[in-house]
């Protein structure tokens, strides 16, 4: 099971983004739209020296990705990028987004669970069928929202490789234990 940690867009904070990258993750996703180019860079860099063998990615800054030398989260809006610059991931929100996805080395599938604020939840079914429905290819699938310990194992598929975690992890009491009973929950 792959884990990808989402920041929660409350700003740079060393003590809480140390607890989660020490946490047992496999990524690290800086999504903080409030920050300007010369801090996200600050802190993209930060995880790095804390972190070097974790995977990084930044949301929605081909600039900052490009000076991290990491992974670009391209959005919705996001202007295309070329093929072959830099790992690209972007969202899915709906099955009919998938072909114009081509070329993307992840996707991350959203909203699985209730989330407030994220419009309707898919629920388990509906991500397997959308799975199911999926070109095999050479991008990773990750299910977001509302994950827990206690309804990841009911995600799983043989085309999706994990989890992203936003307020699962970040306003666990323990990332660690979460990451723990996750990755026990995923049998």
């Amino acid at each position: 099971m792959f884990v990808l940690a989402i920041s929660p867009g409350e700003g740079f904070d060393p003590p809480r983004w140390e607890r989660v990258l020490a946490s047992g993750v496999d990524a690290f996703m800086i999504r903080e739209p409030g920050m300007e180019a010369a801090p996200l860079l600050r802190a993209a860099r930060w995880v790095r020296e804390r972190a070097p063998g974790l995977e990084l990615w930044v949301n929605g800054r081909l600039d900052v990705a490009l000076a991290a030398g990491c992974g670009l989260h391209a959005g919705e809006a996001h202007p295309e990028v070329p093929p072959g610059l830099l790992p690209l991931s972007r969202p899915i929100h709906g099955p009919a987004q998938i072909p114009g996805r081509a070329g993307a080395a992840q996707l991350i599938l959203s909203p699985i669970f209730a989330v407030p604020g994220k419009g309707p939840a898919w629920g388990a079914r509906h991500l397997k069928d959308v799975l199911d429905g999926m070109p095999e290819g050479a991008f990773r699938a990750l299910a977001l929202g509302g994950i827990t310990p206690g309804n990841a194992a009911s995600l799983r598929h043989p085309r999706l490789a994990g989890v992203a975690l936003i307020r699962g992890l970040w306003m666990a009491g323990d990332p660690r234990e979460t990451i723990h009973d996750l990755r026990h929950a995923w049998p």
